[in-house]
């Protein structure tokens, strides 16, 4: 089936790249990425504790005797599967990934493993936890995924997800960097910039003032050095 037309600027708007809408974006091989987070585990060199710089497992045991977490482009979902084995057993975990696993091996209890484009998918409750590592690359409106997420969270809960200013653009393709980290901020989301990291704790409704407009799968590679894509907004005037 071919692509849904690019939505056209609005009056006043630069032409730039041809832009896709998310639905069509996700049929792009650099969106559909059957190796993100395919071999990374929950310790070690190539483990969600060095990506995130903290161990989930830290978090989730000094939150309660459920501890829940929520991973967005999960892959195998190899950081939750080990999770589960050293929580307890009526923590809950939940993957969520467009490709889904392709290890066959059977789940630990209390692992949800779901196939499903996280743009669509809605989160059914509340969690302590929520991860996006090295996902939100590859999504086209990423600053709709982080206000979803932000509205996840449980009273106290983490969220933690790799975000590149770069790849944010307005129309024209001018970066678009300054203004949405500083809506972010203000909305309570903190940056790490060495690490390309933003974190928000505790649950709240985030209003960001842009409109999205499309996504390009052929920015070209990202500071990971992988090929991303570019999420192309306008600012909201009031």
């Amino acid at each position: 089936m071919p692509p849904a037309p690019a939505p056209q600027p609005a009056v006043g708007e630069a032409a730039g790249p041809r832009l896709l809408p998310d639905d069509a974006l996700q049929s792009c091989t650099v969106v559909a990425n059957n190796t993100m987070n395919r071999e990374r585990g929950l310790h070690g060199v190539n483990s969600y504790t060095r990506e995130l710089g903290f161990d989930p497992l830290d978090h989730l045991s000094a939150r309660s005797a459920s501890p829940s977490w929520l991973d967005l482009c999960s892959g195998e979902g190899r950081a939750l599967r080990a999770a589960a084995a050293r929580l307890p057993a009526s923590a809950v975990l939940t993957g969520v990934d467009l490709v889904g696993p392709l290890d066959p091996a059977p789940r630990p209890p209390g692992v949800e493993l779901v196939t499903a484009s996280v743009t669509d998918w809605e989160a059914a409750r509340t969690y302590d936890l929520i991860t996006c590592v090295h996902g939100l690359h590859y999504l086209g409106d990423q600053l709709r995924m982080l206000t979803r997420a932000a509205s996840w969270l449980a009273p106290d809960g983490l969220l933690a997800a790799h975000f590149d200013p770069d790849s944010v653009r307005r129309p024209d393709g001018s970066p678009a960097s300054r203004p949405v980290l500083a809506a972010l901020r203000a909305a309570g989301f903190a940056y790490d910039p060495r690490h390309h990291r933003l974190t928000l704790r505790g649950p709240r409704a985030v209003r960001l003032p842009f409109r999205y407009v499309g996504a390009d799968p052929a920015a070209g590679p990202n500071y990971t050095g992988q090929p991303a894509v570019a999420s192309y907004y306008t600012p909201l005037t009031s």
